[in-house]
């Protein structure tokens, strides 16, 4: 591997940090750091600039609003189940941008693993953070969709901003996908008229459409809790959905990129609410300002916390290797586990990447030593580099 730059005056190369977070273990913020930790261990002189990543999933809001100091904002929301829970709302440092993060509100992490139910979860709680951003007179709105528990198609959101679902007696259905079997009629005709005052655009990290064996209910319900029959349950509730809002709302929402993001969420908002959406690792690259970051960079590191087949499809990594092989910058990529499947981002440009386990161990003990484990590797990586920078001088 050959430095962009080569060893700069001084022996002084720039690494740029640039993570995703390791899911259930750490933050980008806390992976960014304890890689930094590493590299500066093994090369004391490296030039060393952390710029933690999100790609629409579960810590997106916290990327976001560190990176423009802005704020977090508490609220009592409707959880998957429908009990309360407090999520966060986030603002940007502009003042006029809120960050929803459907994970706050309607995330699997919020249910233990024996609840799990996504033909009864629901993401009326994810609407309700939308409805409070309203509240509060922002009408610019980012709702990161990654991580959720549900598979409604977005109803429960669209049902806390005034839109109802009803079966053929005129009823109103309860939360949830299982009752959308039934569903007759959409009345949209009491939804907050804020809503039309307001840019909504959807972060997604996936491009799956709402039905079929690329869609929600196959790829993701069974993470979810969803067995094999349920998961047929789904799909009908789901072709369901999509059948009475091309009739009675707009067309044709259910074979858009993005729809089947976080269980339907993307169908329902871009069908109710107008939204659009846009791929969230590029998005929280151009608010947080990588770019400028990048421009400079001998090295690139990111990482997440499992490289397979799936982080080809719009995820941080492969979104880094990308924009950074339009510079030539080289990348290497950190994981807790590198499949098989990993390996074909080489050809869009990875130029290496490494598992950060030092050896057989548990799943709790990996994620538990995995700051300790990621310091390590980069340890290894920045005295390999700091010997090659001597040899090749």
């Amino acid at each position: 591997m050959a430095l962009r730059n080569g060893a700069r005056e001084g022996g002084i190369v720039k690494v740029l940090v640039a993570p995703d977070k390791f899911k259930g273990s750490l933050s980008a913020r806390r992976v960014a750091e304890a890689v930094a930790a590493g590299l500066t261990e093994g090369w004391p002189e490296l030039e060393v600039l952390l710029h933690p990543l999100a790609d629409g999933g579960d810590g997106t809001m916290e990327v976001l609003v560190e990176a423009t100091s802005g704020k977090t904002v508490p609220f009592q929301v409707t959880g998957p189940l429908g009990e309360p829970v407090t999520a966060l709302l986030g603002v940007l440092g502009d003042g006029r941008t809120a960050v929803v993060e459907m994970a706050q509100a309607s995330g699997l992490q919020l249910v233990p693993p024996g609840r799990r139910d996504p033909l009864r979860a629901t993401t009326r709680g994810t609407g309700e953070l939308i409805s409070h951003a309203l509240d509060l007179g922002f009408r610019d709105i980012i709702v990161a969709v990654g991580g959720s528990a549900t598979n409604d198609g977005g109803t429960g959101m669209a049902r806390a901003l005034g839109v109802r679902f009803l079966d053929g007696a005129g009823n109103e259905l309860l939360d949830g996908a299982a009752p959308l079997l039934e569903l007759e009629h959409i009345d949209t005709s009491g939804i907050d008229p804020r809503v039309g005052e307001a840019r909504i655009t959807v972060a997604c990290d996936v491009a799956n459409p709402l039905l079929g064996e690329t869609g929600a209910s196959a790829v993701y319900a069974p993470q979810k809790g969803a067995g094999p029959r349920e998961v047929e349950l789904l799909e009908e509730a789901m072709a369901r959905l999509a059948q009475i809002t091309a009739r009675d709302v707009v067309p044709g929402v259910e074979e858009k990129p993005g729809s089947g993001a976080a269980g339907g969420l993307g169908f329902g908002l871009m069908a109710f609410l107008g939204a659009e959406t846009t791929p969230g690792a590029r998005l929280v690259m151009e608010l947080t300002g990588f770019f400028r970051h990048l421009e400079g960079a001998d090295l690139v590191i990111t990482g997440e916390g499992k490289l397979d087949e799936q982080t080809g499809f719009g995820k941080t990594v492969v979104t880094v290797v990308e924009e950074a092989g339009k510079r030539g910058i080289p990348v290497i990529a950190l994981a807790g586990m590198v499949t098989e499947g990993a390996f074909s981002l080489r050809e869009r440009g990875l130029t290496a990447a490494f598992s950060i386990a030092p050896g057989p161990c548990s799943l709790e003990e990996c994620v538990a030593r995995s700051a300790e484990f990621l310091g390590r590797t980069a340890r290894e990586i920045a005295l390999l580099l700091r010997n090659l920078s001597r040899r090749f001088r």
